[in-house]
């Protein structure tokens, strides 16, 4: 589940806790957890409701104008969910990212990453000539599909390589480190 970043500023002072979506399927179930880019999210309820239910009021709860700017917003295929949430603090990507030195926990991970993985670094080296590229047009320069090539971005991003913007990616400090240090 993704936010657009007009959502951020309200994901992390804590003031945005619901939002809506149209799915086949829930992407996020109650109980679980989601890192945004305002922070670390517990998902408290995925309910499934009538799209005719929602209200002004709930639109404005969930950061639209109104009900017609949320409508406006949601896919236009799959049952309608309100998800309720709360922010229980900063995403641990963000300070793994910013660090170059690795735990011995952290090194393991990423060279059993880039040892199983033949894209993995051919990706950080396309994200590092290409920053801020959509990902349609980074996946059609690795020869793969766009959903492939995004799943195996964001196992990146898990390990603090990368890091997504409103528009495409860029390696992070722990990136550019692991690029280089491959690259000798």
């Amino acid at each position: 589940m993704l936010f657009k970043e007009r959502f951020w500023a309200g994901l992390r002072d804590g003031s945005l806790t619901v939002t809506y979506r149209r799915w086949k399927r829930p992407s996020v179930r109650a109980g679980g957890t989601l890192q945004s880019p305002g922070g670390l999210l517990a998902i408290d309820s995925v309910d499934l409701i009538d799209v005719d239910a929602i209200d002004d009021e709930d639109a404005a709860a969930a950061g639209y104008r109104d009900r017609s700017d949320l409508l406006a917003n949601l896919r236009t295929e799959g049952d309608v969910y309100r998800i309720r949430f709360h922010r229980v603090g900063d995403d641990p990507r963000i300070g793994m990212r910013q660090r170059v030195e690795l735990t011995p926990n952290e090194s393991v991970a990423i060279t059993r990453l880039l040892d199983r993985n033949d894209w993995a670094l051919p990706y950080l080296g396309l994200i590092a000539e290409m920053p801020a590229t959509v990902s349609t047009e980074l996946a059609a320069r690795a020869g793969i599909d766009r959903p492939t090539f995004k799943q195996r971005v964001r196992r990146l991003k898990a390990l603090g390589l990368t890091e997504s913007l409103e528009v495409g990616y860029r390696l992070s400090p722990r990136g550019a480190a692991v690029l280089a240090d491959h690259r000798k």
